[in-house]
């Protein structure tokens, strides 16, 4: 099966207008990845802000370009700090973007995603598992770890596409980018980028940062996909393990912008 691909001229303009616009982007991520994900949103030239208290969350929300949900270290009142945030972001008319950590395996952020599904996100990142858990065609996967491909998960991802009126993305070895009728592949990056912590909820944030954007929403979100994976690519041709790869990966993403 054929899909489309993202030409070289539209990531370089995408890279610019992120640079241009510096999306301000409110990230709700887990406590895991939070430096690392400011880090990245730095590095390609947004502004991050880490708002998690209710009522600060629901009063930023409005304020940013863009608003993310990362489930992954979710607890009852961070729920209802995001809940309060994307009821904001909404009312604001603000981009919102659902990344459902691990949604499948356990039953409580599960049930939360389920929730914000039916608050139609601009759009939703997760690996093969989630994507299929939150369509209703897997119970999920080890965790934060995928037990499908992505070309298992795409009809899957289509289907949740059109049902949740979103874009969604699923990454992996090829990412796939789908409005439920257009499909954008990505290829490329590194298995080295699954090894090291917060490469995925990184990403969601680009997504994010990306939806704040003009233009085609399909091709930025894809745009996005393919500006980590490139970065993952050349951070591999210069690190010399794990522990290396983290700053050569930031490197690669702000080198153009420098």
């Amino acid at each position: 099966m054929q899909f489309e691909t993202i030409p070289v001229e539209k990531l370089l303009a995408f890279k610019q207008k992120l640079i241009e616009h510096s999306p301000l982007i409110h990230c709700m991520t887990n406590d895991v990845v939070q430096s690392f994900t400011a880090n990245i949103l730095l590095a390609i030239g947004c502004s991050p802000a880490m708002v998690i208290e209710p009522e600060e969350a629901e009063q930023f929300a409005a304020i940013a370009n863009g608003l993310l949900i990362n489930v992954g270290t979710l607890t009852t009142e961070r729920q209802i700090a995001m809940r309060l945030a994307v009821h904001s972001a909404i009312k604001a008319q603000k981009p919102w973007v659902l990344d459902p950590v691990a949604a499948g395996a356990l039953s409580f952020r599960t049930r939360f995603c389920h929730e914000l599904l039916a608050l139609s996100p601009t759009a939703i990142r997760g690996n093969a598992s989630e994507i299929m858990a939150l369509a209703g065609l897997s119970s999920g996967g080890r965790g934060v770890d995928s037990l499908d491909t992505t070309n298992d998960a795409l009809p899957a991802a289509q289907s949740l596409a059109n049902s949740a009126r979103t874009i969604v993305v699923i990454s992996g070895e090829v990412d796939y980018i789908t409005d439920g009728n257009k499909t954008i592949a990505v290829t490329g990056g590194h298995p080295i980028m699954t090894r090291v912590v917060g490469t995925g909820c990184g990403l969601s944030a680009v997504v994010t940062a990306s939806c704040a954007l003009s233009g085609d929403q399909l091709y930025n979100i894809a745009s996005a996909c393919a500006l980590m994976k490139q970065a993952g690519e050349q951070a591999k041709q210069n690190c010399r393990g794990t522990g290396s790869f983290i700053p050569e990966f930031l490197d690669a993403l702000s080198y153009p912008n420098l």
